[in-house]
């Protein structure tokens, strides 16, 4: 009878087990589904993170990236940060989670904030001209300066271009501020100037008293330090060459942020959580004042285009509309550095990247699909080259082929002109052999190619003169400047260079 009792108790636990069994799975079913629970994120992490860790070195060697940091924010915190790829492709030494990166125009943004501070401290109008608050004009013989506010630099609406054709030449105002849309770095040096008067300091102490030690980013800097020999990244080409870092001692708020992506996943989630600001100067960060041209960044010289209905300019930040509502952004272009950010804020998830060579960009849109998804008609605007697109293809084939590839191209594209690439693609092409693979002769080619199917367009005589330049052909340099001039006679870089030339020097 005891055996019996026995038997049936073990049949009977044997069977609640089973059970308890099945409700768990059930349970974490569901809890999968609804994306809560500590084991269902858990498994949810590990697999997101294994896809990245196995997706991206794939990505980075078909489009030639050299070294990359990504940082992945979710539920308004650091998910995930990871470094790839290497430093230095000469000593072969690894990004790793601490590489710091040139941020390029992301230095914009900080910037941009710490001026939202002052606002919020009655130090600095928003509205008012900024010349109210330099002892000396910045820009001579022009009264549209006093029409410059800190609210049209944060906007990119001053009239600026983004920088001056000279670097030591007058910096002028191209448009009527406010008018439009136009990106400038100019503008945000302009501000720079105002804040390092206003503090009475160098805009690095500025921006570590105000932006860095509160919200810790502890690698952050304007300015080259002596951590950095041991923690920066190289800058390379597109080819992998070692091109050295920029270890520029004076700050620039446009374009010198060194960082990392932790760091700046922590800057990204004070702006999220609007750290640091009133509630409604927060709020008027992320709010749109202008809409961009949907044809250009740069539009000073080229008249009002259509207007985006999906992306805008708040004060410092790109934004963007989506099905997914409005995400913040911004992209860095120093050339041989590259990087990128968008965040939700309703959501609260962001992804950052920093790359160390022209490349970066190039997967980022594959990037972001496998991080937050969606539409991205914001880094749809900028129109780099993806990393499998046509044109980066025709570029690797040149590179390694040189003219016999060039000729099958145009062969390919008379046969059928749906293979013909757009003036754009071309023309980033053959500023990518010119410079990235150092194949003059074939960006020549290239260049005369676009000005073969585009008569009409200045920027592709333009851009054969400045081949030309650098092949050492000064006659046919001045003879396609002058024609790009005469297509666009307010083309200030092209007069400039065609100035130079004609006085005997280099562009």
């Amino acid at each position: 009878m005891a055996k019996r009792l026995n038997a049936d108790f073990v049949k009977l636990v044997t069977v609640l087990l089973a059970v308890a069994l099945v409700v768990a799975l059930f349970a974490g079913e569901s809890l999968s589904k609804n994306g809560s629970g500590v084991l269902s994120k858990r498994v949810k992490r590990q697999a997101m993170i294994a896809e990245l860790e196995k997706a991206i070195p794939e990505m980075m060697k078909e489009g030639d990236v050299t070294g990359l940091s990504v940082a992945v924010v979710r539920d308004g915190r650091l998910f995930w940060t990871r470094g790839f790829g290497l430093m230095n492709a000469e000593t072969k030494e690894p990004v790793s989670d601490t590489t710091v990166f040139e941020a390029a125009s992301l230095s914009k943004p900080v910037v941009a904030y710490a001026a939202l501070k002052l606002v919020d401290q009655g130090k600095l109008d928003l509205d008012a001209p900024l010349s109210r608050y330099l002892p000396e004009p910045y820009v001579e013989n022009d009264d549209r300066l006093k029409l410059i506010t800190a609210r049209r630099v944060l906007s990119h609406t001053t009239g600026f271009p983004n920088w001056r054709p000279n670097e030591e030449g007058p910096l002028k105002i191209l448009v009527t501020p406010g008018e439009k849309f136009s990106y400038s770095g100019e503008g945000f040096v302009y501000l720079q100037r105002v804040i390092e008067h206003m503090a009475g300091q160098p805009l690095d102490a500025v921006m570590k008293n105000m932006v860095f030690d509160p919200l810790g980013m502890t690698s952050s800097s304007y300015v080259w330090q002596e951590k950095y020999e041991k923690l920066a990244a190289f800058r390379h080409d597109g080819v992998h060459r070692v091109k050295g870092r920029n270890k520029g001692t004076e700050a620039n708020a446009a374009a010198s942020l060194k960082t990392t992506a932790s760091d700046y996943a922590r800057f990204v989630i004070a702006i999220m959580d609007g750290t640091g600001l009133k509630r409604e100067t927060a709020a008027l960060m992320l709010t749109p004042q202008v809409r961009v041209d949907e044809a250009c960044t740069n539009c000073t010289g080229r008249p009002l285009g259509k207007l985006s209905s999906s992306v805008s300019w708040g004060l410092g930040w790109g934004l963007q509309q989506t099905a997914e509502g409005t995400s913040f952004w911004h992209w860095g272009d120093n050339g041989d550095t590259k990087a990128y950010v968008v965040a939700y804020p309703k959501q609260r998830l962001a992804v950052m990247v920093f790359a160390n060579n022209p490349n970066g960009l190039s997967i980022v849109p594959e990037l972001l699909r496998r991080t937050v998804g969606g539409a991205q008609p914001a880094f749809a605007w900028l129109r780099y080259e993806t990393y499998d697109s046509p044109a980066r293809k025709l570029f690797k084939d040149i590179a390694a082929r040189g003219e016999a590839a060039i000729g099958e191209y145009v062969k390919a594209k008379r046969r059928d002109p749906a293979r013909a690439l757009s003036e754009d693609q071309m023309n980033r092409l053959g500023y990518q052999l010119l410079y990235q693979a150092r194949k003059v002769k074939e960006a020549v080619e290239v260049f005369k190619i676009n000005v073969e199917d585009h008569p009409g367009s200045f920027n592709a005589y333009d851009s054969l003169g400045e081949a030309y330049v650098v092949s050492g052909d000064k006659d046919l340099a001045i003879k396609n400047y002058r024609k790009s001039v005469e297509l666009n006679p307010n083309s200030a870089s092209g007069i400039e260079a065609l100035k130079k030339l004609e006085q005997g020097g280099a562009r």
